[in-house]
């Protein structure tokens, strides 16, 4: 039987390091958001994992509060609504104000996020999709920690067809015409535009007074003017003899929908799953929580790993254990591996990696998303 679904959310986020805090035994952190369907764990041994993780060894008082101490900020609150944008869609591609504040935020946001490294949630759900127990996975993460977690191991195009983002990648720049630049390249065109936020921007990695992140890869910055920052055109766009085409992150801002093709193929794996299992999300977004309504529909059994309120609590045919999942996705990766764990060192590599770092009490959910 088949077992659908691990959706790792952001707001459940109990890992997180900097690549500062690296050594180079470790990898560490960061944002988790996503869906995971596997195809190869029976019902006996879906029920051990059920058992493993409600067991006294794993059981833990975290709420909501505690929840968002050990976790990266998100796009949903405490209670699992969605937190309120200072950034729509429209704004952004209408070239406001505060799409350019947002694009400067971006740039100086992103070497953090490009730098980032996964955490032992990231690693053990790569474990699971090595060895084909989660053969599909589909994340609402925009960071590419899942990527990074199998790039030893499988090459892009298995990434590309295994991995489903539901809400776009931080790693690519698409304009308005659909013409897509590597994130690296789209950095370094915004540095030689801007050598004087190049230079603030190598400061604040000199000193180590980064500010702080948001999930969608832009920072905190109180009390900056915006008005000289210049967004280069499309380069493509310009051989086209086209001007002001307005570029932006491949990720879904509120406001904006998701293409139909995405949309389609996060059906068509819900469709040939037996179960779903959902990590660490609240089903804020509509785009995430339909697709737990598909699967209620077609009498899928759900389970659902997450600390603290969320849209299906209540809901009959979902059953949920409050864990953080830091805490047991190693060990629950083990049980349900096997014998194929103590006999491949690449999985035996993907479980001992991965370090664990809480960080500050004090970040809220600012992060620019859309609602579905």
């Amino acid at each position: 039987r088949s077992v659908t679904g691990l959706y790792v959310d952001r707001h459940n986020r109990d890992e997180r390091v900097s690549h500062a805090d690296l050594s180079p035994n470790h990898t560490g952190c960061a944002a988790s958001h996503d869906f995971v369907f596997a195809n190869n764990l029976d019902t006996s041994r879906y029920r051990a994992h059920c058992r493993l993780l409600s067991s006294r060894k794993c059981r833990g008082n975290n709420g909501g509060g505690s929840q968002r101490r050990l976790g990266h900020p998100g796009v949903s609150g405490s209670q699992g609504k969605i937190s309120q944008s200072k950034l729509q869609y429209h704004e952004l591609m209408d070239s406001t104000g505060k799409g350019f504040a947002f694009r400067l935020r971006s740039y100086l946001g992103y070497p953090p996020v490009r730098d980032a490294l996964p955490n032992t949630t990231h690693f053990a759900l790569a474990a699971l999709q090595y060895k084909s127990i989660v053969p599909q996975l589909i994340t609402q993460n925009v960071d590419g920690l899942h990527h990074k977690a199998l790039s030893g191991a499988w090459d892009e195009a298995l990434m590309h067809e295994r991995i489903l983002q539901l809400h776009g990648t931080l790693h690519k720049v698409h304009c308005s015409f659909g013409h897509v630049t590597d994130r690296d390249t789209f950095q370094q065109m915004l540095s030689e535009a801007n050598p004087q936020w190049k230079a603030f921007s190598d400061d604040l990695e000199a000193t180590g007074s980064q500010p702080r992140t948001n999930p969608d890869g832009d920072v905190v910055l109180e009390g900056v003017s915006y008005n000289d920052f210049v967004v280069p055109n499309c380069p493509s766009c310009l051989l086209a003899n086209r001007r002001n085409s307005v570029q932006k992150p491949e990720v879904i801002f509120f406001g904006e929908s998701i293409p139909k093709e995405v949309k389609d193929k996060s059906f068509q794996i819900i469709d040939k799953c037996d179960r779903l299992f959902l990590l660490g999300t609240t089903l804020a977004t509509f785009s995430a929580f339909r697709l737990l309504k598909h699967a209620l529909e077609l009498h899928k059994p759900v389970l659902l790993l997450n600390v603290g309120p969320t849209r299906a609590d209540g809901l009959p045919g979902v059953e949920k254990l409050e864990i953080p999942s830091g805490l047991i996705m190693r060990e629950v990766a083990k049980e349900v591996l096997g014998s194929d764990y103590s006999h491949d060192s690449v999985v035996q590599e993907m479980l001992r990696s991965g370090i664990i770092k809480p960080p500050p009490d004090d970040e809220d959910d600012l992060a620019p998303r859309a609602a579905g």
